[in-house]
């Protein structure tokens, strides 16, 4: 299973247009592509990475596919999504998709960390619409992963109330990555 395939493949549903949409972690712009794609003229996608060269990265693919109007990107942590997004926007966004770990190709000393993540994750929350969808790719093989692995689904778990959740991985392999997707079903902050 190819799991950030899988991840697309459920958000499409939930995406139409005008909708608003949040890649937490733009990496090399995949998520943000397939985003701005399927939220239509009318929608916007905004995206954040913590490495300027991964925001650069997905700008020029952006640019090429004639969708960068379609976004709004920062240079920022996760864990700051408030700050990005306007008010207006709180409770509007019909996706949030998170890829985790490190920028493939890049350093790989420079991962998102379990603290950072869970409170993305808290604000994303908040983001969301009801019904929206969230969906959090982990990979627990890398430093640092197993510990976020675990903490996101302890969120998970915290959280179950406000979910319809789904968890995929390959029981096969400990250390495959972890695909988590959840519908937001309550809006009432935990």
């Amino acid at each position: 299973m190819h799991f950030t395939v899988e991840a697309q493949k459920m958000a499409i549903e939930y995406l139409t247009d005008g909708a608003i949409a949040i890649d937490a972690t733009v990496g090399n712009g995949f998520d943000t592509i397939f985003l701005a794609q399927n939220v239509g003229e009318a929608g916007l996608v905004y995206g954040v990475d913590i490495q300027s060269m991964a925001i650069e990265s997905a700008k020029q693919k952006l640019q090429q596919a004639d969708l960068l109007h379609r976004t709004q990107l920062a240079v920022m942590s996760h864990a700051n999504l408030l700050d990005l997004l306007p008010t207006k926007d709180h409770g509007q966004v019909s996706v949030a998709m998170f890829n985790l770990g490190y920028l493939p190709f890049g350093d790989k000393s420079i991962v998102t960390t379990a603290a950072s993540t869970r409170q993305a994750l808290d604000h994303t929350f908040r983001l969301l619409r009801l019904g929206g969808l969230l969906s959090v790719l982990a990979y627990p093989g890398h430093a640092g992963g197993a510990e976020e692995s675990t903490m996101i689904a302890q969120w998970f778990d915290d959280h179950h109330s406000y979910f319809e959740a789904k968890r995929f991985q390959d029981s096969q392999n400990t250390n495959s990555p972890i695909l988590w997707s959840m519908s937001k079903c309550r809006s009432h902050s935990p």
